[in-house]
């Protein structure tokens, strides 16, 4: 594992679940409880440089089931309501207090479930507000990357099995903008993280939460309207993939919620430019001294 990796993981923990030993890394602070959702095909190494800049807040991060330092286990129905599952799972066993959301990625769609749960009466945990950034939420205005449609389909085990370091460095790449391109430092270890137990072998089991996006569009879309707590939308405007037609249709759905937008940044903002993503996501947080 590179260095950086590796100061990562010395800070967390493993935490054995319902449905597998996860890698948890939090810090204790004032206020609700920051938990940090990443996406795919990542963990929550992507919030390293974050996690510091929250303005004292408590937080929390979890590498989802497959992802990261977490166990990789195959074969697998990977799923969104599972990742949720074991979200509630690690609050309960980690806080009293209520939480907060900051959501990337597929952990948007994670989020969406949470604050449907919440909606049904069903969340063990009280959630207080969220804030989304750059996740397909509404998947038919994203623009999938090829790669991301090949692994949906049938040839997707093949796919899996042919991944290797320059093909992942390649397309991780076209995620980043112009100005702040993908580092070597960086490329390195999202590497190291995806190939940790052979988990680049199982991107095929990993990509269905894309389906299931779209088989509860509903249930989810109706989340994100619905929702009677604070909500907003953290946005890198130049993401190839959850473009900023996505963002206008998350603000269709709501029209009221906070938008900020985070010019000429990509799908990776939090990476790109940490201190701004961070200031934003202070300020839809509603962190002192943001």
């Amino acid at each position: 594992m590179p260095s950086e990796v590796e100061q990562w993981r010395a800070g967390g923990r493993q935490v054995r679940t319902r449905a597998g030993t996860l890698f948890v890394r939090s810090a204790a602070g004032e206020g609700p409880t920051v938990v940090l959702l990443h996406g795919y095909p990542s963990s929550s190494f992507d919030f390293r440089d974050i996690v510091g800049r929250l303005g004292g807040r408590a937080w929390l991060t979890i590498d989802f089931l497959g992802f990261g330092l977490s166990d990789k286990p195959r074969p697998h129905r990977y799923s969104l309501f599972e990742h949720a599952d074991t979200v509630e799972e690690i609050v309960a066993a980690s806080t009293a207090g209520p939480i907060v959301l900051l959501a990337h990625d597929m952990g948007t769609s994670v989020a969406t479930e949470l604050i449907a749960r919440d909606i049904d009466g069903t969340l063990t945990c009280t959630l207080d507000r969220a804030v989304l950034s750059n996740g397909s939420v509404i998947l038919e205005k994203a623009s999938l990357r090829p790669i991301q449609q090949i692994l949906r389909g049938p040839l997707g085990p093949v796919a899996a099995r042919l991944a290797n370091r320059a093909v992942f460095t390649r397309e991780f790449a076209r995620l980043f903008s112009a100005r702040h391109p993908l580092t070597k430092t960086e490329a390195a270890a999202q590497w190291a993280l995806l190939a940790h137990e052979r988990g680049h072998r199982i991107a095929h089991l990993l990509t269905a939460y894309l389906d299931e996006r779209v088989t509860n569009a509903a249930r989810w879309h109706g989340a994100v309207r619905d929702w009677d707590k604070p909500l907003g939308f953290l946005w890198g405007t130049a993401d190839p993939v959850a473009t900023v037609a996505v963002l206008d249709g998350l603000r269709t759905l709501r029209p009221a919620a906070p938008v900020l937008e985070l010019a000429g940044l990509g799908h990776y903002p939090q990476l790109e430019d940490a201190e701004a993503f961070a200031a934003g996501a202070r300020t839809l947080l509603a962190i002192d001294g943001s």
